[in-house]
This record gives C-alpha cells, sequence and structure tokens, in this order.
C-alpha cells in the first residue's frame, strides 16, 4: 500500500471547503456598537446630520429642486422645557416608497461611490445614545404626505442593556421602530429633519445650549467665511475651484445671524490682546499619482503664543467635502514642537477620494495616500515651527532688552538724584553702563527686524544721553549741597545704607526722595 508523505499531503489541492450551514446571526450588541460607542463625544451628532443635511441639499441642486440662487438652509430649534432639538434641511428629501427601508439598514449606504460626503450608512444612528426618542420625518418633491419614522431609544437601551434578551439585530430593530405618514399641511414642499427628544444631561448639557452648538459647528460644518476676514475671498477663491464649499446657511436656536466661520481679520489672544493676521499662504499638495491631494491654507499673525481654545481656530485641521475630519489636534505630531500645532491657524482640503476618514471621522484610514498627504505637510509645518521658535526668541530678546532697560533707568534716575558719594555713583554707572551694552546688542541683532517705527536704537541713544548727563551733574547741583561736609557725608552714608537694604530700588528712591524734603 502506498502512503502519502506529509509534504505531498499538504500540497494536494483542497476542495472540501463549504459555506456554513447554519444560520449565521448578527448580534443585537451591533447596534450599540454603531451608535452611543462610534461617537463618544456626544457634539458629533450635530456634525453627522448637518453632513446628512448638506448631501440631501446637493442632491436638490441637482436635481433643480433647488435652483441655483436658493439657499441651502438647516435650521436647529431647541426646546428647553422638553429637552428637544429638531434639525430641518431644505433638501431633497427621501421618497416614501424608499423611505422606511433607507433609515432602517445598517451600514448600506447609497451614497457610496459617489460625491457624497457620508457613505457608511450609520452617521443618521449617532442621536440613539443620546435621546429617549429619535424621530425622523421627510417629504421628497410632489409628495402629499410626510414619511415619519421613530426609534424607542429608551426600549433600545433597556433591549442592549439586558443580559436575556438573545434577539438578533434584525428583531431588535423591528422591536424599537414604528412609521407612519402623517398629512403635509404645516410642512416644506420637500425636507428632511431629525428630532432628538428627551436629550439626557451631558456635560454641562451643551447638547441644549445654542452656544455650544454654533460654537461647534462654526468649527466643523460647511459654512460661509466670514466678510469681516479680509482674507475671506482669497481663501474661498482658492478653495471654490476644487472644493464644493456648499455653504449652508445654518441658524441656530434664536441667534440673530447664520453661522459662519469663525476667521476674522484679527486673532483673539484672550485678555484683550489681539493679533493681526499677516499674511495668506496657500499651498497645493500633489497625489500619488501627480494629480492634486489636497489644498492647505494657512494665515500667519505674529506667532505671540498659544492659540485660546475659545477663539474657534487653534491648530492646522483636515477637511473633507469642507467638513472638519477629527478635531484641531489631529496634526500636532507633524510640528517639530507639537505644542507649535496650538499657535497655527490654517486648514488641509483633502480632495483625493483615496484619502478616506474613518467610521467616527476622527481620524483617516492608513494608507499609502495619506502618508503622502503627511509627507508633504510636513515642511509646511516645519515652516511654521520655524516661524513660532523664531517669535519667540524674538519675544525673550524684547523682555531682555525691557528688563536692562528697566535696570539701567533704576540706576541712573538713582545717580541723578545727587544723594550717593561719588564711588557709589561710578559703582552705579558701570552697572548701568553693561545693561546698555546688553541693550546695544539687542538692539542690533540680525533676527530682531521689528520695522523703522519700532527700532530699538534710538532708545539706546536716549538712555545713553541721560546716563552722560548724570555723570555730568556738578556737585552743587546735589540737593545735599548746602549741608555741611560732615552731616552732607552723613546722609549720604544712610541713603546709601538705603539702597543696599532695600529689595525694591524704586521703592527706595521714594523713601530718599521723601527724606530730602525733610532735610532740605
Amino acid at each position: 500500500m502506498m502512503r502519502t508523505s506529509p509534504a505531498s499531503a499538504s500540497a494536494a489541492p483542497r476542495n472540501d471547503w463549504s459555506a456554513p450551514a447554519e444560520e449565521i446571526v448578527i448580534g443585537k450588541d451591533i447596534l450599540e456598537l454603531l451608535s452611543s460607542a462610534m461617537y463618544v463625544d456626544p457634539m458629533s451628532i450635530y456634525r453627522e446630520y448637518i453632513q446628512n443635511a448638506a448631501d440631501s441639499i446637493d442632491d436638490a441642486r441637482q436635481s433643480s429642486v433647488l435652483g441655483s440662487e436658493d439657499e441651502g438652509k438647516v435650521s436647529i430649534a431647541i426646546d428647553h422645557a422638553a429637552r428637544t432639538v429638531r434639525i430641518r434641511d431644505n433638501g431633497q428629501g427621501i421618497p416614501a416608497r424608499s423611505f422606511v427601508r433607507r433609515l432602517t439598514s445598517l451600514g448600506a449606504s447609497t451614497k457610496r461611490g459617489s460625491s457624497a460626503r457620508g457613505f457608511r450608512g450609520v452617521g443618521r444612528l449617532a442621536g440613539l445614545g443620546y435621546c429617549q426618542e429619535l424621530i425622523f420625518r421627510t417629504r421628497a418633491p410632489g409628495e402629499a404626505t410626510v414619511s415619519e419614522l421613530r426609534w424607542d431609544c429608551r426600549k433600545l437601551k433597556a433591549a442592549l442593556q439586558s443580559s436575556e434578551a438573545t434577539a438578533d439585530v434584525l428583531t431588535l430593530v423591528r422591536d424599537v421602530v414604528a412609521h407612519r405618514k402623517i398629512r403635509a399641511e404645516d410642512h416644506p414642499a420637500h425636507f428632511f429633519e431629525v428630532e432628538l427628544k428627551g436629550i439626557i444631561r451631558h456635560k454641562n448639557d451643551r447638547l441644549l445650549s445654542q452656544e455650544a452648538i454654533a460654537d461647534y459647528l462654526s468649527q466643523v460644518a460647511p459654512v460661509p467665511f466670514s466678510p469681516e476676514c479680509k482674507f475671506t475671498p482669497e481663501i474661498a477663491a482658492a478653495l471654490r475651484a476644487h472644493v464644493s464649499l456648499g455653504d449652508l446657511c445654518i441658524t441656530v436656536g434664536d441667534l440673530p445671524a447664520p453661522l459662519s466661520r469663525p476667521f476674522r481679520s484679527q486673532l483673539d489672544l484672550g485678555d484683550d490682546v489681539l493679533d493681526d493676521y499677516t499674511d495668506l499662504q496657500i499651498h497645493h499638495i500633489p497625489g500619488l499619482d501627480g494629480d492634486l491631494a489636497a489644498i492647505c491654507w494657512v494665515l500667519h499673525h505674529g506667532y505671540a503664543g498659544a492659540i485660546p481654545q475659545a477663539s474657534l481656530v487653534k491648530g492646522l485641521r483636515l477637511r473633507v467635502g469642507n467638513i472638519q475630519v477629527g478635531d484641531n489636534a489631529l496634526l500636532e505630531e507633524l510640528f517639530t514642537e507639537s505644542r507649535f500645532n496650538a499657535w497655527t491657524v490654517g486648514e488641509v482640503h483633502v480632495l483625493d477620494k483615496r484619502i478616506v476618514p474613518n467610521g467616527r471621522r476622527d481620524h483617516f484610514e492608513q494608507n499609502a495616500h495619506y502618508n503622502n498627504l503627511l509627507t508633504h505637510l510636513a515642511p509646511i509645518t516645519r515652516d511654521i515651527s520655524k516661524r513660532c521658535r523664531t517669535s519667540s526668541i524674538k519675544r525673550k530678546w524684547l523682555r531682555d532688552f525691557e528688563m536692562n532697560y528697566t535696570v539701567a533707568s533704576e540706576k541712573i534716575e538713582i545717580i541723578s538724584q545727587g544723594t550717593l558719594a561719588l564711588s557709589q555713583r561710578k559703582e552705579l554707572a558701570r552697572s548701568a553702563e553693561k545693561a546698555i551694552a546688553t541693550l546695544e546688542k539687542i538692539a542690533h541683532m540680525d533676527g530682531l527686524d521689528l520695522g523703522a517705527d519700532q527700532s530699538l536704537a534710538p532708545r539706546v541713544r536716549a538712555i545713553r544721553s541721560r546716563l552722560s548727563e548724570a555723570l555730568g551733574m556738578a556737585l552743587e547741583d546735589s540737593p545735599l549741597a548746602e549741608l555741611p561736609k560732615a552731616k552732607r557725608k552723613m546722609y549720604e552714608h544712610l541713603f546709601s545704607l538705603i539702597y543696599e537694604c532695600s529689595a525694591n530700588r524704586v521703592a527706595a528712591k521714594s523713601l530718599v526722595d521723601r527724606i530730602l524734603e525733610k532735610v532740605v
């Protein structure tokens, strides 16, 4: 009998594979993974619903439901008493025949492969973990009724927490979802809205704060740049050639004006300190195939330090479809010092469809195309880092200048007071001269270009002149000149001790001045 060796057995073709005969079960917990577990930052639910609204408005434009002059509008109504938020857009709407199927399907988006911003088919579930009821309503053009679908989030949460229930996801969805048609008399001819009822209290109740919602969406949503920013025309023109900006008209609660991007012509550094934007740089980033992968714009300013979070413009940020991906710290590792990202104002608009946001939209899928983007961004962030470092060094020089200027001024004032012996005046003059030498060194540094009106050289010349005048003061100009020699020597010694023992020269001089008023 012929035996088969192990080597020949492993090399033999295997044709005994077969599909599982048992029924494949998708458990109920998949709903939690696609809702509250997916969207850990509660504010991101607004980004998801605005993203869907933007896509629906784009569809309305392509089908001529909205004309070229018609605004894409999104209204966010807040009812604090009922703890309810309603987000309504004037987009295409969803036809009644496909409404229930599209709103209950999981991960089966019809947008995949299109130019739409969303494509995974889970964004509409974002609100499930943050309210008691999640309701969708819509009306497509020409329809006489409004389609409505309701998720019972309390029932869903109880089922997910139960250790007894073993239902699969299909059974669970059928158990917590209901739909109906209602009369359309009070509703627009075409719209889509999501209503979150019974919103849970989370993080200072930010989900119901119109100011917090407005601040968040002004950063992440496709809203227009503000006309208050002098660089708006240049930025918008550079982007519009390649990016569908959307420029939605989003109103929030009873805030008086629609949202706009937070960039203005000045940078608010807090404590009533403003820094002017000085110039705009626009970079075109190539893809691996030589096509355009992204457009990056950076607004340069004085780089006076980390930008406060409250300014809403902190950090170099990434956007796809003019919607922000991740937060303001996503690219901080590209900077020579990560802290310099917080000094930066700018955006990277991704155009390459192969650079794909991950499911949470808090980062990107890691692939060669994303790595190519980072490679081309590195020189940009190095340049910004250099500007930050130069600015930091310049501020240190200026602080040193002011410190030495103060030291020299205090010593010159004491010399001019005429209350010390000649030897002590000369000692103070040597100390003042040393401080002035430091001032001259700083004033002539190559990297310290402050412009003609802010030049330090005139201040150096002026303080040197003051020192010469103080040293040239004659003995008879001293306030002690009229006193007998012995008494004058006594006061000179007393005043010398006051200056020597005092930790504060300004306070010591003030004390000497008061004594002089009594003596002379």
